[in-house]
């Protein structure tokens, strides 16, 4: 056995340097959500996740964003500063990296209110009875904000990350089946941009991949959803919900069954806002349902009338088709029989009346 095989498998503590093969926005320049679709090549990775399992991407920090908090402090960027438990970096490199430079801690609010010299209005907020009234004053308030308000507030960077909480992983729903792409995987992401208190901001992780991914590796690891895969019963008819980036995991199931070659008939109802700007993927759709793999598709495109209409109200629309749906399942699971049987147990309550359906 190597040194390379003996090693463990990649996970959240050893991510797999994942390198981005495609970047493509499939929301129109029209729309009002920016929504893209990556591959990122998973060659080496001995991945195994099945379609419903997320895909866990590390992200790093905004260049410019770290910039700022370190000319916001007047140091350097050089300063060695504790980045791991059992390691030390630069300055400016641990914010890349390792730290959560957005979202301002407690912790970090509490030593504005100690450190800055009028910050009463802040320091009220704090008190716990106020909870609400602090994530009011909050929203779209970055740690940024606090530093070039508050400029007699100074930190050096060793004090300043102790302030900070670890960069995490987000998690995305897993876009594509492993069978039909063993070398990669895709993932279906809206970027989160905005504009608040005159200065534009991004989600994190969202951005990372839509702007600086291609700079670098990706670090990824697959993470499992216990109770939200396929039915291990290929002939198990499959009704899914997907709106807007909701769609990402049913894309994968489709993939698998029809890689697998599953009778179960598959009915989605997919929802955004405009269908000429917003319907993710639909080639992909029509060609599952010319292929016989989607066997029907419902949609909702929220502002394409006067009257907003989601997916709860298509679903509402189709109420008896689902709950006989649902029914059939009951009695097939709970009642151990075939879909043969199943089907011919609710036909026969029909025929004898003792099925009844009322739809409101």
């Amino acid at each position: 056995m190597t040194a390379e095989t003996a090693k463990p498998p990649y996970s959240r503590t050893r991510p797999f340097p994942g390198k981005l093969l495609v970047n493509r926005r499939i929301s129109s320049e029209d729309s009002g959500k920016e929504t893209r679709h990556f591959e990122i090549s998973i060659v080496g990775s001995s991945f195994h996740y099945e379609p419903g399992d997320s895909m866990a991407v590390y992200p790093s920090n905004d260049p410019q964003l770290v910039n700022e908090i370190i000319q916001a402090l007047g140091v350097s960027g050089n300063e060695t500063v504790p980045a791991t438990k059992t390691e030390s970096a630069p300055f400016r490199e641990a914010l890349l990296h390792n730290y959560s430079i957005t979202t301002p801690t407690p912790k970090f609010l509490k030593a504005i209110v100690e450190r800055a010299s009028a910050t009463p209005l802040l320091g009220d907020l704090l008190d716990p009875s106020r909870k609400h009234d602090l994530q009011q004053y909050l929203w779209g308030m970055e740690v940024i904000d606090f530093l070039v308000d508050h400029p007699s507030a100074r930190f050096t960077p060793t004090e300043f990350v102790a302030l900070l909480s670890k960069l995490q992983p987000r998690l995305y729903s897993i876009a594509s089946s492993l069978r039909l792409y063993p070398d990669e995987v895709h993932l279906m992401v809206d970027v989160i941009r905005y504009e608040s208190h005159g200065r534009m901001r991004a989600g994190v992780a969202s951005a990372f991949l839509a702007d600086r991914a291609n700079d670098g590796p990706v670090p990824i690891y697959p993470a499992v959803a216990k109770h939200f895969h396929l039915p291990e019963n290929p002939d198990t008819a499959v009704i899914m919900v997907g709106p807007g980036t909701g769609l990402a995991p049913f894309r994968a199931f489709l993939q698998e069954r029809q890689a697998i070659g599953a009778c179960g008939r598959n009915w989605l109802f997919f929802g955004s806002q405009r269908e000429a700007c917003d319907f993710s993927y639909r080639a992909d759709l029509e060609r599952f349902k010319a292929d016989g793999v989607l066997t029907r598709l419902d949609t909702a495109f929220s502002r394409d009338q006067a009257q907003k209409m989601y997916v709860q109200h298509r679903m509402l629309e189709n109420a008896a088709e689902i709950f006989d749906a649902a029914l059939r399942r009951i009695v097939r699971e709970q009642g151990g029989k075939s879909v043969e049987e199943a089907n011919a147990y609710i036909e026969k309550l029909k025929t004898d009346k003792r099925y009844k359906r009322d739809v409101y």
